[in-house]
């Protein structure tokens, strides 16, 4: 997998120039009904055919950057060290390879290794986070009921 060293926070520049894009970008898609769609390069006055899918997520890329926020892109399959999994969801090595031994998250071993896919990883975290708001929702809800909320 390539990875791009150095990853910074677009510039004021950048933002500007990639909202402008993504709003020009945004109006043209509700218009595409191809699923390759040509583009064109005005400098080179090259056309090229690209998926409409790419198009999507490019003009998601510029939302982003538009919003100064740094983007990396991961393919879904990429098997991760536990170590980064760990760092993606906030918790150390040991908890997770204990969430992986407890079933929470496939994995597969190499050797004395443990690599898990970053879909699993993104599902864990996903479901996570929606028990959190369910148990946040359910704590509000019961505060509410012995009226330690302000109405």
């Amino acid at each position: 997998m390539e990875q791009l060293e150095n990853i910074t926070k677009p510039s004021k520049e950048e933002q500007k120039i990639a909202m402008e894009s993504f709003l020009a970008l945004s109006d043209v898609l509700e218009n595409i009904r191809k699923d390759t769609p040509e583009i064109e390069i005005e400098e080179t006055n090259e056309k090229i055919r690209i998926p409409l899918n790419s198009l999507k997520l490019l003009a998601k890329i510029l939302e982003v950057t538009s919003k100064g926020k740094p983007i990396s892109i991961v393919p879904i399959s990429t098997e991760m060290t536990t170590q980064a999994a760990a760092d993606l969801l906030g918790c150390s090595r040991p908890h997770l390879v204990k969430l992986l031994e407890d079933g929470e998250m496939e994995y597969t071993k190499i050797g004395k290794h443990r690599r898990v896919k970053f879909e699993d990883v993104m599902d864990y975290k996903t479901r996570m986070k929606a028990k959190q708001k369910e148990f946040l929702i359910k704590i509000m809800d019961e505060d509410e009921k012995s009226g330690l909320y302000d109405s």
